[in-house]
């Protein structure tokens, strides 16, 4: 195989991987709390190095330098954690975080089997008993277990996440933070799983009551990456086409007997 068509085929896949990555971005723009992701990619002699002695394929050999070729491999996605912007909504039970923390939720699944997950979505709900959940029913939790109000009464959320109703605090908000965020997974409905690791209090992290965290995606600077993706994308189409043409000349022309 003419290396250079690999080459140009790993680069196509790459590309093809951080569109896939940016469009879910730009989909999610609008989703209160959605943290945006990014896509890395290692080039052929980062990788030569380590896979000259990597014996962890069968059959527990490392890799002769023969069976790669230059090119470019998909890397791991990581997700950018920093803050987005507020929006005002003046409900008292959109709250909002500011600094390094999430909710913790009582999340129950299709079969009935509950579990802990974590979201920045702070846009809740009273049920009619008064307990404050998420928009698909689940429980936030606070330092004593669910947070239960009186639904009859207004209440007040201070930035310590504390919940008082006719001046007497009635609960408060349990606030969570993680040792190293490199644990933390994407569940789906905008919730995260901590896979493994540890969990503190988190201490910096403050709550706005009426406000709402919308998602860090920067739609400008994700189009401007989106116009360089397809440009490098094509840019790999024509070595490949290029490529192609000098391959048919070699084997249809040079080669033939006058």
């Amino acid at each position: 195989m003419v290396k250079g068509l690999y080459t140009a085929y790993t680069g196509m896949i790459n590309e093809q991987h951080r569109m896939d990555t940016l469009t879910n971005n730009l989909a999610n723009s609008t989703t209160i709390g959605f943290k945006k992701e990014g896509s890395t990619s290692q080039s052929f002699d980062a990788l030569l190095a380590y896979k000259l002695k990597d014996t962890s394929e069968a059959p527990n050999i490392a890799r002769r330098m023969g069976y790669n070729e230059p090119g470019v491999k998909i890397g791991e996605n990581y997700t950018d954690y920093d803050q987005g912007s507020f929006k005002i909504t003046d409900n008292t039970y959109d709250l909002a975080l500011s600094g390094h923390g999430f909710f913790e939720i009582e999340f129950t699944n299709k079969a009935g089997e509950t579990s802990t997950k974590y979201t920045r979505d702070g846009s809740f709900t009273l049920t009619q008993e008064g307990y404050l959940v998420t928009k698909d029913g689940d429980y936030v939790m606070g330092t004593n277990g669910r947070i239960k109000l009186d639904p009859l009464y207004d209440a007040d959320i201070d930035s310590s996440g504390r919940i008082s109703q006719n001046g007497v605090a009635i609960a408060q908000i349990k606030l969570t933070d993680f040792e190293d965020y490199d644990y933390l997974k994407k569940y789906g409905e905008n919730l995260y799983d901590l896979t493994e690791g540890g969990r503190t209090t988190a201490a910096n992290c403050k709550v706005y009551s009426g406000y709402l965290e919308m998602s860090n995606v920067n739609i400008v600077t994700e189009m401007v990456d989106l116009i360089a993706i397809t440009r490098q994308y094509e840019s790999n189409q024509k070595i490949i086409r290029s490529i192609d043409e000098t391959l048919d000349i070699a084997a249809n022309q040079l080669g033939r007997v006058q």
